[in-house]
Formats: structure tokens, C-alpha cells, sequence
């Protein structure tokens, strides 16, 4: 009877340190889940902020290339101006010699 009193013991033993580890096990597990995770985002705040800033001053500088190219684009000419004379008084002369002609 003694190897089956030893056997009860030990189960009882093992039963009581299950139980105790349980416990543990529910206590570590309510403390997981009432913990706040909170993130630190400083360091990714600063990285967007350091972007921002390179994108606006890309934007900056691709709106002062748009202005330069639409001034350029509004003073330029077809044709030089001297040309442009040049034809009308080509035009006119020969008009003039035309009608001299039919006359």
C-alpha cells in the first residue's frame, strides 16, 4: 500500500504545482492584455518633416521653371521681326511692280 500512498502523493504534487503554474500562466496573461503599447514616432515625425520640406522646395523649384518657361515661351516669335518686314516690303514692292505692269 505504501508504492500506492507514494504514487498518490506524487500525483497530488504534480497536480498542485499544474494548478499553481496556471494561475502564474492566467496573472502573466491579464497583464498582457491590459498593457498599453504605446509607439514612439518621434524619430518617423522628423523623417516625414525632413520629406515635407524636400518636397516643397522640389515644388518651389519646379513652379520657378514653369514661370521661366512660360516667359519664354510668351516672348518668343515665330519669326525675327526684321524678317517679317523684310517680306511685307518684298510683298508690297512686288504688288506695286505688278500693278505698274497691268497699267
Amino acid at each position: 500500500m505504501t508504492k500506492f500512498e507514494e504514487l498518490t502523493a506524487l500525483l497530488v504534487n504534480e497536480i498542485n504545482d499544474f494548478n499553481k503554474s496556471i494561475e502564474k500562466l492566467k496573472k502573466i496573461s491579464d497583464q498582457i492584455n491590459s498593457t498599453k503599447i504605446k509607439m514612439d514616432l518621434t524619430e518617423y515625425k522628423s523623417i516625414i518633416e525632413t520629406h515635407k520640406q524636400q518636397m516643397a522646395s522640389h515644388k518651389d523649384r519646379l513652379e520657378r521653371f514653369e514661370n521661366r518657361f512660360d516667359s519664354k515661351i510668351k516672348q518668343a516669335k515665330i519669326y525675327p521681326t526684321w524678317a517679317v518686314i523684310v517680306f511685307i516690303i518684298a510683298l508690297i514692292v512686288g504688288v506695286i511692280s505688278i500693278y505698274s505692269i497691268i497699267i
